[in-house]
């Protein structure tokens, strides 16, 4: 089958490297003009590794392991630490991988096969579907046009593709009050070791390190803040309006390097709720059709699943989309709905509310140290994972 995958993120590459290593022609087309390769550290879980797995993967990826979560403390004003985060409060098992998601990328980039063909700086303006016996007629931003048989659009939370096939956004995002930015921090001395955190209420500013770099980040809580996801000018007076007044730690330094970054990373914590993921030679994968916000940690996991099941089910069906497109949301719908069950409590670890709430969830944390049995329940999150 000839496909069109709209995005060059996790999820669009992993569709690629499935779809295309299954004898499908695949033209992958991608809004930026190169591989997105910011963002901090990205979570592997449960079924997602077996996943990687099925697709040669698996010892590439462990090889880039790191274990940043494992090093991340909580801080006080004199940048003391004061808890941390407790290792069975981070994983689902042992087995979970946390790896930098330049490295996942490359790693999916690399394992395209010759049918895959990826088209930079370019995106879709239209989209037809011809009926059962057709195909989708595509016109794009630069002027191409072309039929394909299916269509996936794998770009994201805000994904083109759900626009122009379900409709508004705003028809399918719900907001979790919480926004989270990103900033490289060159000046930073030491590239290595414990990661910090910091709070004041509603709101966290931290330094983690790894791979021989260092960043800023930042969440806050809000209300929905109307803004261009394209204007990064915009978007670092939204971050440095939410800090106005907070001087405490190292905030104002962190807010310079923001101010500074020309690669600066700005979004919201937000779901997508679809009653279904594909329409006609239509569906979505990862965040475009069930983002889980980056609070679950399980967006990236999400995206991998998702390709996997898709290109096996295609393959099991005998390319017959509409029973295929079926079952791979028969497959996926348990883990989505697990994934976005589980940022409430992601929220109130990172970011609570009060000066009172910040002191009873250290307390909190310090007490499961120090009890030898304490608390064995997961409550997976991740501090700041990125949307595919």
């Amino acid at each position: 089958m000839n496909i069109l995958v709209s995005g060059a993120g996790i999820a669009g590459l992993a569709c690629a490297r499935e779809l295309g290593t299954r004898g499908h022609a695949v033209t992958v087309v991608e809004y930026a003009r190169h591989l997105r390769l910011t963002g901090t550290p990205i979570d592997i879980r449960g079924d997602a590794i077996e996943a990687v797995d099925r697709m040669g993967l698996l010892a590439k990826i462990q090889k880039q392991r790191v274990r940043m979560s494992e090093l991340t403390q909580f801080v006080d004003s004199a940048g003391e630490p004061v808890a941390r985060i407790p290792l069975a409060e981070i994983n689902d098992s042992d087995d979970d991988i946390e790896l930098l998601r330049e490295d996942l990328v490359r790693i999916l980039a690399e394992a395209l096969p010759d049918s895959v063909v990826i088209r930079f700086g370019d995106s879709m303006e239209a989209l037809t579907d011809a009926g059962v016996n057709g195909g989708v007629d595509v016109r794009f931003a630069s002027g191409r046009t072309g039929r394909y048989d299916l269509v996936l659009g794998a770009d994201g939370q805000h994904s083109a593709v759900r626009r122009l096939v379900f409709g508004p956004e705003e028809d399918h995002l719900r907001h979790l009050g919480v926004y989270f930015a990103l900033a490289d921090l060159p000046g930073e001395v030491r590239s290595e070791g414990t990661n910090s955190i910091y709070n004041v209420p509603g709101r966290m500013a931290g330094i983690f390190r790894y791979s021989g770099k260092a960043v800023a980040v930042f969440q806050f809580r809000s209300e929905p803040i109307g803004y261009d996801h394209h204007d990064l000018d915009a978007q670092k007076k939204i971050l440095i309006d939410a800090f106005a007044g907070y001087r405490s730690w190292r905030i104002p330094e962190l807010l310079d390097a923001a101010r500074a970054d020309p690669g600066f990373f700005f979004t919201s914590a937000s779901q997508i709720h679809l009653p279904s993921w594909h329409r006609g030679r239509v569906a979505l994968v990862g965040d475009a059709g069930y983002s889980p916000a980056f609070l679950s940690g399980r967006g990236t996991s999400l995206a991998l699943t998702g390709a996997r099941f898709l290109a096996e089910e295609l393959e099991r069906c005998g390319n017959d989309h509409t029973a295929a497109f079926a079952r791979y949301e028969a497959r996926q719908r348990p883990y989505v709905s697990f994934a976005q069950d589980r940022v409430h409590s992601g929220r109130d670890r990172m970011l609570p509310s009060t000066w009172a709430a910040i002191a009873a969830r250290n307390e909190a944390l310090q007490a499961m140290r120090t009890t030898p049995h304490g608390p064995q329940q997961t409550t997976p999150q991740h501090a700041g994972e990125n949307a595919e």
